[in-house]
């Protein structure tokens, strides 16, 4: 499975590095994707994370890969879908906002439970909600941070689009996506962590 994970990820990530529309964008936007692969080979025997995670992972780092390479405001089949549906900008961004919540949601979700930091439950979901909250509005400010620091520069990294309430819906597509992804994959998740980790309770 591993090498299947490694050869994907490695032939888009060549592809999203050759002749990108913004190089600074392209360096910024696969930065994470490229340490959350590393942070994941350093940890594959001593923490190794259950199936559901590892390909959740590698379609986030999809995600922003493809972002990066073409910058969030110009991936074609997002124009492509704007015309059809009469969007006035490229969602693409919202996509990968979505998946900001959807994916790290399920990586805390496994790290607090496995490490039995809360128990099961309620509360942990709470915990999860919030964390991604809380990541997304520290990706907010670096954003913000790299754009003080770039000027114009950073204009395709926030890719705001002209619209005024892109920082408080990137925020909210995230919360969605860490919903979601807790109704929807917690029973899986369940059930793979209960094979990772046998005297794991759940629930």
């Amino acid at each position: 499975m591993m090498y299947a994970w490694t050869a994907i990820f490695a032939a888009v990530l060549t592809w999203s590095g050759i002749q990108p529309t913004d190089r600074m964008t392209w360096v910024l936007e696969v930065l994470p994707a490229v340490i959350g692969a590393v942070a994941l080979a350093v940890t594959r025997n001593r923490f190794p994370l259950t199936p559901l995670l590892y390909g959740l992972i590698l379609i986030h780092c999809i995600i922003l890969m493809v972002g990066g390479h073409y910058t969030y405001a110009q991936v074609p089949l997002f124009d492509w879908l704007g015309d059809a549906f009469g969007w006035e900008r490229n969602n693409y961004d919202k996509l990968g906002h979505f998946a900001q919540g959807f994916v790290p949601a399920m990586i805390a979700r496994e790290i607090v439970v496995r490490r039995e930091v809360i128990r099961p439950g309620a509360w942990t979901s709470f915990f999860v909600v919030c964390f991604c909250l809380a990541l997304s509005a520290f990706y907010e400010l670096i954003e913000w941070w790299v754009a003080l620091a770039s000027g114009q520069g950073a204009e395709a990294f926030l890719g705001t689009q002209g619209y005024v309430w892109d920082t408080q819906s990137d925020m909210l597509w995230c919360l969605s996506g860490a919903i979601i992804a807790l109704l929807i994959l917690s029973r899986v998740h369940d059930r793979q962590m209960q094979r990772q980790t046998p005297d794991l309770t759940t629930g």
